[in-house]
């Protein structure tokens, strides 16, 4: 099967698995915002890449979904909860959950799909309590991330360094575990695991500054968002980090002059005109690359699939 219709056909399977889970009727507080998080246009990658990982042995299908299942389901928990956190109301797109309903059913309702991950992986039939740990304990550096995200807000002496620890925490922890845990579900070695966790982890890096720079230089009608929000949110993204400390004084006259009206084109302009849009870029690439090389002595038999894979996320464009 050529890769880009092997993509479509993971996706095609996890939203049928997503729209399978049992939910019931009542309490419809509860379970109809999370159908309508369910129903969401997400991409997939997360459980695109435990199916991909998974496909490295003879890893049993049922059990591979429901753990594709879950990390999708994370990942959604994370995102309603951080829509509450950072005001925001589109996602993909579409209202995000607190401002068509109210940020109490948003806060139920992303407990709720924790709650239906963990019930997921409990019914595993072999090796639940390994991946329930391991799957927990991401979850709890996703929440260490996030936490360090809003704790950087407006702090104007965060490095580079700084902000690299909170995206492999946000970003990289759960792209981690899913490369991992298929190895996890499969009795693999310590070595093998720790090396899929940390390609994982490190297209999760190259994931998180790609995205910085999407924020500002994206298609806003494919990010589904407004442009530039980040930064007058006092977000500390990577090239804010890099305008501020290799251009103080004029990177704190364009944040004065922010708060009045659209000034996106004055950030990209800056970005670019001062080479920070460029070493963004190579940063990235780096963590791409490392990413692909993390893997490069691992024995398993779809090397070529996770490289594409890779390739998939470096070159998207929303």
């Amino acid at each position: 099967m050529v890769f880009n219709e092997l993509i479509k056909f993971i996706r095609k399977e996890v939203n049928r698995g997503l729209k399978k889970i049992p939910l019931p009727e009542n309490p419809k507080y509860l379970y109809d915002p999370i159908r309508f998080i369910l129903d969401g246009s997400g991409k997939r990658f997360r459980p695109i890449l435990v199916h991909l990982s998974g496909r490295s042995s003879e890893t049993d299908p049922n059990s591979l979904m429901k753990i594709a299942l879950a990390v999708e389901l994370v990942h959604n928990f994370t995102l309603v909860h951080d829509d509450i956190m950072d005001n925001d109301y589109m996602r993909h797109g579409k209202p995000t959950v607190h401002s068509k309903w109210d940020n109490s059913t948003a806060i139920l309702a992303g407990d709720g799909i924790f709650a239906i991950a963990q019930i997921l992986l409990c019914s595993l039939p072999n090796r639940a309590n390994k991946i329930c740990q391991f799957f927990n304990q991401t979850t709890l550096e996703l929440c260490e991330g996030q936490a360090l995200d809003k704790q950087f807000e407006n702090d104007l002496n965060i490095t580079q360094e700084q902000y690299l620890e909170m995206v492999e925490k946000k970003t990289g922890a759960l792209l981690g575990a899913c490369a991992a845990l298929p190895a996890i579900l499969n009795n693999q070695d310590k070595k093998t695991i720790d090396q899929l966790s940390q390609f994982g982890k490190a297209i999760g890096k190259g994931f998180q500054v790609h995205d910085d720079l999407l924020e500002i230089y994206g298609d806003p009608k494919k990010m589904g968002k407004s442009l530039g929000s980040d930064i007058k949110e006092g977000k500390q993204t990577i090239m804010v980090i890099k305008a501020r400390k290799e251009f103080p004084k004029e990177w704190e006259l364009i944040i004065s002059n922010s708060r009045e009206g659209d000034n996106l084109s004055v950030f990209r302009n800056f970005f670019k005109n001062n080479g920070i849009k460029r070493d963004t870029e190579l940063l990235a690439k780096k963590y791409f690359s490392l990413a692909r090389h993390s893997i490069k002595n691992i024995k398993i038999s779809n090397i070529n699939e996770l490289n594409n894979f890779v390739d998939l996320i470096e070159k998207r464009t929303f």
